[in-house]
């Protein structure tokens, strides 16, 4: 698995990496789907599978070379690396454009998720009864999960915990968007909003020799909860890794069906035209920690097309379509 890189190619890692991280923090977008249509998708499941027993073995007794080269350490550092920074970046930039043209980004997703699914399928060619039942198991669960309520806020560390194993989903099962998922266990704006924010503004201070936060309770409790959260992540992502690296060598056409029909099923998720409703308890709107309201879900609707805002949107959808097809024409000229 362990190869040699050139430095653009490292570049090139990690910029998939940040972008990978970004799509993981937007509601309805799937980081694994950003793998899988980039090409490192069977790579990063692979990777993430040596991190076992025998890898552990090889840090302690010292054989650093070794452990690296069995980990596939360098792919894995310039990914996590990329991802992990577009928190602080890609996903900040992304939350100024959801909050003033929501409709506009949902459109261009709306776009590069309908590219993507041509994208993988049009290689796929084995359309046997069996993978199309698969696509269509995929693609129902794909809609029906689009469709839940989601729940209340709930911070007790072991849902935490539980919120990072299954918010990981996100980077390892393409079309299944491990922030919806967070926003369906009422956690969302807790772990990808509040506490991210929190770790960012300690990190700052860190580095300006302030650490005055650690005597603000408010503070380390948001750590405490980021910090599960990451524990829960990491677990989810090797455990998820191993159960999906199984899967991908004994049933690969099987497994590409239901990812496909899961990226489909995920077109719900990220329908442009939609208003947001706010679940009530008798006449008072559900608030989080800073008063505002919480997503519950969406009510979607079809557009009046003479609208300036509609044709907008559908070039967007176009946008993101083409941009698909661009990377599509780029890598075969490559090839």
């Amino acid at each position: 698995m362990h190869q040699e890189r050139t430095f653009i190619e490292k570049v090139n890692l990690f910029l998939k990496g940040l972008t990978m991280g970004g799509a993981n923090k937007v509601p309805g977008v799937s980081g694994g789907m950003v793998a899988f249509v980039m090409g490192f998708y069977e790579e990063l499941i692979f990777t993430f599978q040596r991190v076992n027993a025998k890898a552990f073995k090889l840090l302690l007794n010292g054989r650093f070379k070794s452990f690296s080269r069995y980990t596939n350490l360098e792919f894995l550092v310039l990914v996590m690396a990329g991802s992990m920074f577009s928190y602080f970046s890609v996903s900040l930039i992304l939350d100024y454009f959801l909050k003033n043209y929501e409709t506009y980004v949902w459109a261009w997703f709306f776009g590069m998720i309908i590219g993507s699914i041509y994208y993988i399928s049009k290689d796929f060619g084995d359309w046997r009864t069996k993978n199309i039942i698969a696509l269509i198991i995929g693609a129902s669960i794909g809609l029906a999960i689009s469709f839940m309520t989601p729940a209340k806020e709930n911070d007790n560390l072991w849902f935490v915990f539980l919120c990072g194993i299954i918010g990981v989903s996100g980077m390892t099962l393409p079309g299944l968007s491990g922030s919806f998922i967070l926003i369906l266990l009422g956690n969302y704006v807790l772990l990808l909003v509040d506490s991210v924010n929190v770790l960012g503004g300690v990190i700052s201070n860190v580095f300006s020799g302030n650490f005055e936060f650690l005597k603000d309770p408010v503070k380390m409790r948001y750590l405490k909860i980021i910090s599960v959260f990451t524990a829960g992540s990491a677990f989810g992502l090797v455990s998820i890794s191993h159960i999906l690296g199984y899967v991908l060598k004994r049933w690969h056409q099987i497994v590409t069906a239901v990812i496909i029909g899961f990226i489909t099923g995920s077109l719900g998720n990220v329908w442009p035209w939609k208003e947001t409703i706010y679940k009530k308890e008798g006449t008072q709107f559900l608030l989080d920690k800073k008063g505002n309201k919480i997503v519950e879900n969406y009510e979607r609707y079809i557009p009046e097309i003479q609208e300036t805002e509609t044709l907008i949107s559908i070039g967007f959808i176009v946008f993101g379509i083409a941009l698909i097809l661009m990377i599509d024409f780029y890598g075969r000229k490559r090839k």
